[in-house]
């Protein structure tokens, strides 16, 4: 089996290199190279000199995660990204998953993960952390009829779905704040989610939204 090459993408020199030497560890993997942030990245690889994976961290200075990963899936969207971050929260889950990151770990996650991650992704799977599975395995359990959502709801959902926040979306429904706040917890209840990110999974899942 051909070794899968990772580049690390982190501004963090001790804890870059921790994981390098963790990673060099596992069977059939390699580091190919570094970088402390996006931009030292883009100057790094080229067609001929590309990882398999990408470890990518969110906040980083210069040229963050999320950049970095949009200039990513623009230019070299066969590579999979794995983001590395120590944010759990669904601002930043539901952007990386909007721009089709294949995997997300968190730092402090324990070595066997960062494996099964790697394995996973490798294999043209997905690994995203329990939270995330949780919710898509609740959208599932739950089928929610269409029907039952208003249109002003659906409109929210997909408002919602967007990296407006939530006074941005009354202003541009014409509402008041109050008004909105109604419609996430109604669709809270209908869809049985708790939370933004369940919100925009359902959408993602029910192709109300294009990615």
């Amino acid at each position: 089996m051909d070794t899968i090459q990772i580049a690390l993408v982190d501004d963090h020199r001790l804890f870059r290199s921790g994981i390098a030497s963790l990673i060099n560890n596992f069977n059939g993997y390699s580091v190919l190279f570094e970088a402390a942030n996006g931009e030292e990245l883009t100057r790094k690889i080229s067609p001929k000199f590309k990882p398999d994976i990408i470890l990518l961290d969110i906040n980083m200075p210069v040229m963050n995660g999320t950049t970095t990963a949009q200039w990513l899936k623009k230019t070299y969207p066969e590579i999979s990204v794995i983001v590395l971050s120590m944010f759990d929260d669904a601002e930043k889950v539901l952007a990386m998953l909007k721009l089709g990151v294949k995997g997300y770990l968190l730092k402090d996650a324990e070595p066997f993960e960062f494996e099964q991650a790697l394995q996973k992704v490798s294999q043209g799977e997905v690994y995203y952390p329990e939270f995330v599975t949780r919710l898509l395995l609740d959208s599932v359990s739950h089928p929610v009829d269409h029907n039952r959502l208003h249109l002003r709801e659906i409109e929210f959902l997909k408002l919602a779905s967007t990296e407006l926040t939530y006074k941005e979306i009354a202003d541009q429904m014409s509402v008041s704040t109050r008004t909105v706040d109604g419609y996430r917890d109604a669709l809270f209840e209908k869809l049985h989610v708790k939370s933004r990110i369940g919100l925009v999974l359902y959408a993602m899942k029910n192709k109300l939204i294009d990615l």
